[in-house]
Formats: C-alpha cells, sequence, structure tokens
C-alpha cells in the first residue's frame, strides 16, 4: 500500500510561528495551574514541554485545545484566537492531540478508531450518512481506505478488526497517533507518548516522531518525563514549574540552564 499523502502541505510550512500564548493563565479556585506563559511555536519544529509533576503542562495542553478556557490570555493558531473555542472546533482548525491516559474506543476496533476520527472532514454530513444515501457509501469507503493507510504507517494494519481494548500498551499508543493523524492536523500535540514504553520502544518512538512531522508537513509539541528522549528529539524546550514558564531554548541551553537544574533536571 503507498504511503499516506501529507495533508495541507505548504511550500511556506516551515517559516515563522504557528501556535503562539500570550499571557495564557488558567486558575482553579485558588490554584493557579497556569501563570501567564507566554511562547511561539514555529512551524515544522518538534517542541518540547517538560517540567516537574504538578508544573502545568497537561493544563496547557488542554488550554491549547480547547478542553478548558483560559482564566486570561490568549491562545492562537495562525493568528486566530483559539481560546473561547470548543475542543471539535479547534480540532476542524488543525489541531489534534493524544492522551496521558490513553483514550481509545476501547470496544471498537483499531480500523473503527481511527475512521471515526476522520468523520469530523466528512462533507456528506451525519444525517446521509446515517441513511446510507449518495456520496456518503464513497465518502464511507475513502474514509476507510486512508484509515487502513494510517494502521499500516503504524505497524497496525494487520490489527486492524481487532478491538483497541485488547492491544499492549505501546501499540494503543501508536493506535492514539494514528487516530490523532486522521484528523488531518496541522498541530499535533503528545502528551506523554513514551509513557510506560522500555528504551528501544522510546527509540523507535523518536524516530517515528521524526517521519510523520516530516511526511505530514507538522508541527509536533509534546510533553514527555524521558529528558534522554526529549533532548535528542525536540528543536527546542520550554520549561514549566509551578505553572511558570522558566526556561526557553534549545536542548543545549536547557540542560544548563541552573533554574532547569534546580528545578527539574538535577533530580534527574
Amino acid at each position: 500500500m503507498p504511503p499516506v499523502e501529507p495533508v495541507n502541505a505548504s511550500p511556506e510550512s516551515n517559516t515563522g510561528s504557528t501556535l503562539e500564548a500570550k499571557g495564557l493563565t488558567r486558575r482553579f479556585g485558588g490554584l493557579t495551574a497556569v501563570n501567564n506563559v507566554s511562547f511561539a511555536v514555529k512551524r515544522g519544529e518538534i517542541f518540547g514541554l517538560i517540567g516537574p509533576n504538578g508544573a502545568g503542562k497537561t493544563t496547557l495542553f488542554n488550554l491549547i485545545t480547547g478542553l478548558i478556557p483560559p482564566s486570561s490570555g490568549q491562545m492562537l493558531y495562525e493568528g486566530a484566537d483559539l481560546s473561547r473555542l470548543r475542543p471539535h472546533q479547534v480540532a476542524t482548525k488543525g489541531v489534534a492531540r493524544t492522551f496521558q491516559n490513553i483514550r481509545l474506543f476501547g470496544n471498537l476496533s483499531a480500523l473503527e478508531n481511527v475512521m471515526i476520527a476522520q468523520h469530523v472532514h466528512g462533507r456528506s454530513g451525519v444525517f446521509l450518512g446515517v441513511l446510507g444515501l449518495p456520496p456518503a457509501p464513497q465518502e464511507e469507503r475513502t474514509i476507510r481506505q486512508r484509515a487502513m493507510e494510517l494502521l499500516e504507517l503504524v505497524g497496525l494494519s494487520d490489527r486492524a478488526d481487532e478491538q483497541a481494548q485488547n492491544f499492549a500498551y505501546g501499540n494503543q499508543r501508536r493506535l492514539e497517533i494514528a487516530r490523532a493523524l486522521a484528523l488531518q492536523p496541522q498541530v499535533l500535540l503528545l502528551d506523554e507518548p513514551a509513557a510506560g514504553m522500555n528504551p528501544n520502544e522510546k527509540h523507535q518512538l523518536s524516530d517515528f516522531i521524526r517521519q510523520i512531522r516530516d511526511q505530514f508537513d507538522l508541527t509536533v509539541l509534546l510533553i514527555e518525563h524521558h529528558v534522554p528522549l526529549v533532548m535528542g528529539l525536540c528543536d527546542r524546550i520550554a520549561v514549566l514549574d509551578f505553572g511558570q514558564l522558566i526556561a526557553l531554548g534549545n536542548p543545549a541551553q536547557v540542560k544548563t540552564d541552573p533554574a532547569v537544574i534546580e528545578a527539574y533536571l538535577g533530580a534527574e
């Protein structure tokens, strides 16, 4: 089967900023989980987000993807404000994610999990699809074919009909990435993608993330606790501590930053 074709590629896709946080703050009662955070992610970057447990990393991902609104500040994507959009609206803009706690439909097959995600971009609509009226059948065939191509990309095409709940943890992670790619994103957020993986699987994951970045012309943001993976994979890294941005730079800059060593890397 031929490789999956990139979606929404453009010749200028590796210049300028695609995602920008401006004074982003989120409070939960008296707790400030994200405190006045600002940064810009360049198109085509692999951008890492690290910090101690409770630093606000997943809260920041939730702000980017519309799961929670900010208390103040803005989250911009290609200059448009995402701050008040709901998750499905953010997804249709071209921002997709995986979760720290895997959220697959366990009783559905791998193929069905990926196909469901593609319906976000379907043209025939839910009503025609339910009735099975044209052009829904043709669209369904196209969706199925693309889902199979994505499963082949992540090495799961031979298990397309198996229920997701029967997959080992590492394969569930790969299936979740396939489902996120089915949303045809331009920006892909990965929340602890290497969690539970052995060293060899982590090495393969690094290669895979680079592959899909290049093949789909993606910008990638990832939260990850495995520091060697982050340092070897990411173009730039932001470090959070108690909800505040304490460092931002390339891996060499970040790993020698005294504030980062004190707050995080020293404990490693």
